[in-house]
């Protein structure tokens, strides 16, 4: 065993290791393949690796910039105070304009100028930003305000003078012409609640109605902005053309008001074509629009049992855990019902029915100028053409039935 031991190479003796490196430290070294002597010293163990940068602790965030944060919202109901001054600006320049040109309806104006504040490079970040709230508040609450004082505008008494044949005729009229655009417009493959709401604005009381059932039906916010603004173009379109139609057709004052009544779009549209002919025109018409205003309940109330129905029965989740089943008929279509009802009591003196009439006026102006400013015109024009092809197509067809209808019943 001696001799065995001495005749080791020595090289294969093992001696002192030398300290190791920094690099020895960083990795592992690995096991020795060969055998090592009996009487060697135990290998040296290599160093556990440092634990790599990404395991660090993360820093703690930085605190947001205050000059990056964008335009800041004011909570509560303060941050919708904003858009209800801008609404009321709108408002107030509508009514200008209105007074200088009165040929031009207040809600008209009010729209146009919604539109255009939406755009309008001093005002455009005001809109998108600190007043968008109060902006969507003005288009729907005081749209359903609106709607409820539009109410006392019609009598049960008024609907029975007409007669039945002039009821029957409104019937047919708006019938037709919702169901002909709602049809087309899916034909024509508009995209969400458009073909709706198109229809429900062509075949009731225009940008009202879009409003109405926007809201029962919880529209998108654009789309109805973007049908508000299409119906109440083709409404003015209507004040120009149906006036120089009444001498070619031959149509007295009666017959004209009654066309006008079924088929102009907007109770201001339809009082600014019928003050053409006077003022036996202009009752007629009114008397006839506001019976198509009328059906605004029943349809209003249909979409929203259509929509609760599509929503598994009615039924929204709650975060506890609980359901809620939204009303038959949403409640401002209860109030406008209600309205109606008041009016035909005839305890109201006219005093009280004019200051309403103005205050809805005024309501509907600020609803439809922040229904305006919601419309992104470059967004329309990727479905514009459609869009604009439904309009008039609705237009022309809600004129052309209610034409025939007029001569029928006279």
């Amino acid at each position: 065993m001696g001799r065995l031991r001495q005749s080791l190479p020595r090289q294969h003796r093992p001696a002192h290791p030398p300290a190791p490196g920094p690099a020895e430290q960083r990795q592992p070294v690995p096991p020795p393949t060969g055998r090592a002597g009996p009487t060697g010293p135990a290998p040296s163990l290599p160093a556990p690796p440092a634990p790599p940068a990404s395991a660090a602790p993360p820093a703690p965030p930085a605190p947001p910039d205050p000059a990056s944060a964008g335009p800041r919202r004011l909570p509560g109901a303060a941050g919708a105070l904003p858009g209800l001054a801008l609404a009321a600006c709108g408002v107030a320049a509508a009514w200008t304009v209105h007074r200088l040109l009165p040929a031009v309806p207040m809600l008209t104006a009010a729209v146009v100028l919604g539109v255009v504040a939406a755009h309008l490079p001093g005002v455009r970040g005001l809109v998108r930003g600190a007043a968008s709230r109060g902006l969507s508040v003005a288009g729907r609450r005081l749209m359903r305000t609106g709607v409820v004082l539009l109410g006392l505008e019609l009598g049960l008494a008024d609907v029975l003078g007409l007669g039945w044949a002039t009821v029957g005729m409104v019937l047919v009229v708006v019938a037709a012409t919702f169901f002909g655009t709602l049809w087309a417009g899916r034909r024509l493959g508009l995209p969400g609640d458009q073909p709706l709401l198109v229809a429900a604005g062509s075949s009731i009381c225009g940008a009202s109605a879009i409003g109405a059932v926007g809201d029962a039906r919880g529209s998108d916010e654009r789309d109805v902005a973007a049908c508000a603004a299409l119906v109440t173009l083709c409404g003015t379109l209507a004040i120009l053309v149906l006036p120089l139609l009444q001498g070619p057709l031959g149509l007295d004052a009666v017959r004209f008001g009654r066309w006008v009544g079924a088929g102009v779009h907007d109770v201001g549209q339809v009082v600014a074509a019928a003050q053409t002919a006077g003022p036996t025109a202009l009752g007629e018409a009114v008397l006839v629009k506001l019976m198509r205003v009328a059906l605004l309940a029943p349809l209003v109330t249909a979409v929203a049992v259509t929509a609760a129905r599509g929503r598994r029965g009615g039924r929204d989740a709650r975060p506890g855990g609980g359901t809620r089943r939204p009303a038959p008929v949403p409640l401002f279509v209860a109030g406008f019902l209600a309205m109606i009802a008041l009016r035909t009591t005839g305890v109201l003196p006219d005093a009280v029915l004019g200051a309403a009439a103005t205050v809805r006026e005024f309501l509907l102006a600020a609803a439809l100028f922040g229904l305006g400013s919601a419309v992104h015109v470059p967004s329309m024009a990727r479905t514009g053409g459609r869009t604009a092809l439904l309009g008039l197509g609705s237009w022309a067809v809600v004129a052309g039935v209610s034409y025939a209808g007029v001569l029928l019943v006279a």
